[in-house]
C-alpha cells in the first residue's frame, strides 16, 4: 500500500505564538513515530521556515506570501492549503492551530483550542479584527471532517460559539513539559533583577485581554504594602503593555516584566517561584497551571471551569475579577503553602498529563479521517 501523506497548516507558526506552537512542537515528532506508513509535509510562511524546519518530520515547504501578521496567514489558509493540499495529492489536511481552510475539499481535521475571541472580545478595535478571526474559525471548524479541542471546557465553548455539533469533536488533553531544572537558578534569572528576600509570585502569558493580567496586579495592589510578594509576569514583547498599569497602580518595587524569556530562565522561574497564578478568564487548557503543578508549585487559579478540569484539587482556586479578594486569596496562598505531601499529589495530579498521551489520541483522531477518506 502507498504511503499516505498529511499536510500540516502551519502557515500561523512564528515561534512567538505560545502554546498553540508548543502543541505542534511536542505532538509532531511523536505522531511521525506512531504512524510510520504516513509522510508528513509542512506548509508555513516565510517567518516559520527555519523554527519549523528544526522540530518537523517531514519536508516544509514555504509559502513566501505569508509573513508574521494574521492577514496573510488567513488568506494563504483560505487560499493556498487546499489547492497545494490537491497538488501535492495529500490524503488529509491538519490545521493545528485554529483553522485554516474555509470550504469542503481535500478531507480535514482542524484544531480549535478555544473560542476565546467570542467569550472576550475584547476593545472595539479588538472586535473588529477578531470577528474575523472567529468568522474563520467557524467556517474552518464547521466544514472539517474531525474537530479535536483540549479540554471539555473548550469542547463545550466551541459546540456553543461556533456550532459544531459535539459529535464531531474530539477532546484530547495537551501534555505537560517534563521538568528540566538548572543547577543554579538564582544564577540563571540573574539578569532579569528580581528583588531578593521577598516571596516570589509568578504568571506566564501573551498580553491579550482574556489573561487578565490587569487584573492580576490589581489584585497585588490590594495588598498592603509589607505584604506584597514579588510578582512577575513573562511572555511579552518590550516595552510591555503592562508598564503603564504597573505605573498607575504605583507597582514599581512590586512587579518584574522581563519580557520574553528562555527556556533556562522559565526553569529557574519556576524553581525560585513560591506560587504560580493563573489570572486568565478563559483559556483552552492553562498549560502553564499543569506545569507548575507537575513541579509541585502551589497555583492560584481564577475559578473558572477549565482551570478546574486542569487544575482538578490540586490547586486554589479565587475571583479574579475581584481585586480584592483575589489579592486575599494570593495572601492566604503565601503563608500557608501545601505540605509535601500535597505537593507530591500536584505532581501525580499534573503527571496523568503528558504529550505521549496526547500524541497517542490524536493519532488515533488522524487515523479515523484517513481511514474514513480511504473508504470513500
Amino acid at each position: 500500500m502507498p504511503a499516505r501523506r498529511i499536510l500540516v497548516d502551519l502557515l500561523g507558526f512564528t515561534g512567538s505564538r505560545g502554546g498553540t506552537e508548543t502543541y505542534v512542537r511536542e505532538l509532531l515528532p511523536r505522531i511521525d513515530a506512531l504512524l510510520p506508513d504516513v509522510r508528513f509535509a509542512a506548509l508555513t510562511g516565510r517567518a516559520g521556515t527555519e523554527r519549523v524546519g528544526a522540530f518537523f518530520p517531514g519536508r516544509v515547504q514555504t509559502l513566501g506570501a505569508v509573513g508574521t501578521d494574521p492577514a496573510t496567514w488567513a488568506l494563504g489558509a483560505v487560499a493556498a492549503t487546499d489547492a497545494i493540499a490537491r497538488r501535492h495529492r495529500a490524503d488529509l489536511v491538519w490545521a493545528p492551530a485554529n483553522f485554516g481552510p474555509v470550504l469542503r475539499g481535500v478531507p480535514r481535521v482542524v484544531t480549535v483550542h478555544d473560542a476565546i475571541y467570542d467569550e472576550v472580545p475584547g476593545s472595539l478595535a479588538q472586535r473588529v479584527q477578531r470577528g474575523v478571526t472567529s468568522w474563520l474559525m467557524r467556517r474552518s471548524a464547521r466544514t472539517a471532517d474531525r474537530v479535536l479541542t483540549v479540554s471539555h471546557a473548550a469542547a463545550e465553548s466551541i459546540g456553543r460559539h461556533l456550532g459544531v455539533p459535539s459529535g464531531r469533536i474530539a477532546v484530547v488533553h495537551n501534555g505537560s513539559t517534563d521538568p528540566r531544572p538548572v543547577a543554579d537558578p538564582a544564577r540563571e534569572v540573574a539578569s532579569l533583577a528580581i528583588p531578593a528576600g521577598r516571596p516570589v509570585v509568578l504568571s506566564v502569558g501573551n498580553r491579550m485581554p482574556h489573561k487578565n493580567f490587569p487584573g492580576l496586579l490589581a489584585a497585588v495592589a490590594a495588598l498592603p504594602r509589607e505584604q506584597r510578594p514579588v510578582t512577575v509576569i513573562a511572555g511579552s514583547r518590550l516595552p510591555d503593555p503592562l508598564e503603564a498599569d504597573v505605573a498607575r497602580l504605583g507597582l514599581e518595587a512590586d512587579v518584574v516584566l522581563p519580557g520574553w524569556v528562555s527556556d533556562a530562565q522559565l526553569e529557574a522561574l519556576f524553581q525560585i517561584a513560591d506560587l504560580y497564578v493563573c489570572p486568565s478568564l478563559v483559556e483552552g487548557f492553562g498549560l502553564p497551571v499543569v506545569d507548575a503543578l507537575r513541579r509541585g508549585i502551589p497555583v492560584l487559579a481564577h475559578d473558572v471551569p477549565v482551570l478546574r478540569e486542569v487544575g482538578g484539587v490540586a490547586a486554589r482556586y479565587a475571583d479574579a475579577t475581584d481585586a480584592t479578594a483575589f489579592g486575599a486569596a494570593i495572601g492566604a496562598a503565601l503563608v500557608s503553602p501545601p505540605d509535601a505531601d500535597a505537593r507530591e499529589a500536584a505532581r501525580a495530579w499534573a503527571s496523568r498529563f503528558t504529550w505521549d498521551g496526547a500524541a497517542a489520541a490524536t493519532a488515533a483522531e488522524l487515523e479515523r479521517v484517513l481511514s474514513a477518506g480511504r473508504r470513500r
